[in-house]
């Protein structure tokens, strides 16, 4: 198992990662948890374990970016649970409703990816093909009791 990277945050907002010996931004502390490297934010003067608030900070952020991942009512519901005999409760059943998702998305994109192949155009051309003798399969199928074109049903003499 890896060993935890340590960051300090000084008093003035800023962090500095001691396995690089460098500051960073707070995007790059995010790209950390993309990579889903094991990080801890620790106050440079107390030691307190700032990773929560970091991590808070983040999400909220991005929450001002583009589309938001938590609506009004999600958000508001959330907070209603603090303080509530389920809070506890609350905290692991999204963690794992969150980790059921992502193994779903997952399986998902591996059979996305088996079906997919080399490329999507392979897959949408192989589509094109099946459609095309599915057509004239039923093309023949309903036209040929019908007779060819010209045909009139009778026998020549």
């Amino acid at each position: 198992m890896s060993k935890v990277r340590i960051i300090k945050k000084y008093p003035n907002r800023r962090l500095y990662d001691t396995e690089i010996s460098s500051y960073i931004t707070i995007d790059e502390v995010r790209q950390l948890v993309v990579d889903n490297e094991t990080f801890e934010v620790r106050d440079a003067k107390t030691g307190d374990d700032l990773t929560r608030s970091v991590l808070l900070q983040i999400i909220s952020e991005h929450e001002e970016r583009g589309t938001p991942l938590f609506t009004t009512q999600l958000l508001s519901q959330l907070i209603r649970f603090y303080g509530d005999s389920l809070q506890g409760f609350m905290g692991s059943y999204l963690e794992r409703s969150l980790q059921a998702f992502v193994e779903q998305q997952q399986t998902f994109r591996q059979q996305m990816d088996s079906m997919l192949g080399q490329t999507p155009w392979t897959v949408l051309n192989e589509m094109t093909e099946r459609n095309m003798e599915v057509w004239k399969t039923m093309q023949s199928k309903v036209l040929n009791p019908l007779g060819k074109p010209g045909d009139t049903g009778e026998k020549k003499r």
